[in-house]
């Protein structure tokens, strides 16, 4: 929430002063670059909103928790980034064939300025996102690292503009051309894995192999036949089969799950929900 807060505040302010500054400085460059940042806001509420969501208790009619609000958040920042690239490369390739000013030489420094910031909160939040394994997070911070590039783009344009002189007027919008490509390649690449978790893609690394080893860690647990995963949020929802000896009684039975189900939960903190089912051991095919 501090991370988010934190972008919000500063977005708000470079955004004003990069719309202010290109449009006195003839800057189409650094006007895209104000767009981005205002949808860098758009997504941090988002963002934001995902996560107070997301962490809201299970209910009668989330059973799993709200955790898949993160996810959302995610894939609709994800969108965000695609719509604000569409928007910048759209508007930069109208703007080509159009008479140009050679941008101020001001509107540099305003740029040199914006990218050291927004690369040193795009590192901030995403050391965060990192720790706390949310993509939504890990997203928002990308955006600003968009607007990084963006500004960075920006200002090799106006560079280009400025040595160059009136001739070179249409440098400006070749660099938001080029902005906006990257922006949108970001955007693809960040929507991919949250359209994975809505589809209850199997989570990637080792997380089923951890979860086996646990429950063989516990005694009277002969197998593990099964064990699906899937993400919900921050945390990972199982269901998996263990085989018992079948002689086994049912009280019994429900003891060594309920002990394999708290071991996993204890050893692994991001599994939110397990449920078991007990099978015989040596399970006969039927």
């Amino acid at each position: 929430m501090r991370a988010t807060a934190a972008g919000l505040v500063t977005n708000a302010l470079l955004a004003a002063g990069k719309l202010t500054a290109g449009i006195l400085g003839n800057s189409y460059a650094l006007i895209a670059d104000a767009i981005e940042s205002f949808a860098d806001i758009a997504s941090s509420l988002i963002v934001w909103r995902g996560m107070v969501v997301a962490h809201k208790p299970a209910d009668a009619d989330h059973p799993y928790g709200h955790g898949r609000a993160e996810t959302v958040a995610a894939a609709a920042v994800s969108v965000m980034l695609l719509a604000a690239a569409l928007l910048i490369i759209t508007q930069a390739a109208r703007e080509i064939f159009s008479p140009h000013h050679v941008p101020k030489p001001y509107t540099l420094i305003v740029l040199l300025g914006v990218v050291m910031i927004k690369e040193g909160l795009y590192r901030f939040v995403g050391r965060i996102g990192e720790e706390i394994k949310s993509s939504a997070v890990q997203t928002d911070a990308w955006h600003h690292r968009s607007d990084a590039i963006t500004s960075a783009a920006a200002a090799l344009g106006i560079s280009v503009a400025l040595v160059g002189g009136e001739g070179f007027g249409a440098a400006d919008d070749w660099a938001a051309i080029f902005a906006g490509g990257i922006i949108a390649w970001n955007g693809w690449r960040l929507l991919r894995p949250a359209i994975g978790e809505l589809m209850d893609k199997a989570p990637s690394g080792d997380l089923v192999a951890q979860v086996a080893a646990v429950a063989l860690s516990i005694p009277g647990v002969e197998a593990v036949e099964k064990c699906h995963a899937r993400q919900m949020g921050y945390s990972f929802v199982l269901d998996m089969h263990i085989e018992v000896d079948g002689a086994m009684s049912v009280t019994a039975a429900h003891e060594l799950a309920h002990a394999v189900k708290d071991a996993i939960r204890a050893r692994l903190p991001r599994v939110s929900e397990v449920t078991i089912h007990v099978e015989p051991h040596p399970h006969e095919p039927v």
